[in-house]
């Protein structure tokens, strides 16, 4: 319960998440959420103008919440090749996490994701400037060479950097697209990411 002067955004979006889990996305209105909340449907609508405004910011607050955790390994220091296999590895777990934990709100965001294509896209863009962050780093530091593409003539370009890192992120699809979630709890699904991940780091290591 909250009172109109002391609402925030964050609890707007806590409490979208509790009646989205609730009703389901189809059934889940404004007015639920304000009950939710004990105040007006007006209220609300300060802080989000719209049923749409509102479904897409807890959309992207949900594909935000791992984003912490990857930003803090894409900023450290240390071999790039760990860093990456511990980023590729903290996002698998942190979607498989999603996936089954609360399986009933994940199918709901599902729903919500295919309404809101322009935040997920943003969403993996951030994703993908990460791993290239890490990759950059490898090649700066020679543990890793990355890709030519037909525009680059550089070997350490931005265009082959981002060509890499995009490229890394489209492999290991299978680990982190939802579309893919039934087989994550396949008893085989981590040899099969970490013999994912040696191809790959055997395609990324420097060649002397």
């Amino acid at each position: 319960m909250s009172t109109d002067s002391a609402l925030t955004a964050e609890q707007i979006l806590g409490a979208t998440e509790d009646v989205l889990r609730r009703f389901g996305p189809a059934k889940a209105t404004v007015v639920d959420v304000a009950r939710t909340l004990g105040v007006s449907h007006g209220s609300v609508y300060r802080f989000f103008p719209s049923k749409a405004a509102l479904r897409e910011a807890v959309t992207e607050r949900w594909l935000a919440q791992a984003h912490d955790e990857l930003r803090l390994i894409t900023t450290e220091t240390g071999p790039a090749a760990e860093r990456l296999h511990r980023w590729l590895a903290t996002l698998f777990a942190a979607k498989r996490r999603k996936a089954f934990d609360d399986p009933q709100l994940f199918a709901t965001y599902m729903t919500l994701v295919g309404e809101n294509s322009h935040t997920v896209e943003t969403h993996i863009g951030t994703l993908i400037s990460q791993i290239a962050d890490i990759v950059r780093d490898g090649v700066e530091s020679k543990e890793f060479h990355p890709a030519r593409t037909d525009s680059s003539t550089d070997i350490d370009s931005t265009t082959s950097i981002d060509a890499t890192a995009r490229a890394v992120f489209e492999a290991t699809a299978h680990f982190h697209d939802p579309a893919h979630a039934a087989s994550w709890s396949d008893p085989a699904a981590d040899e099969r990411f970490e013999a994912l991940w040696r191809l790959i780091l055997g395609g990324l290591a420097a060649r002397a």
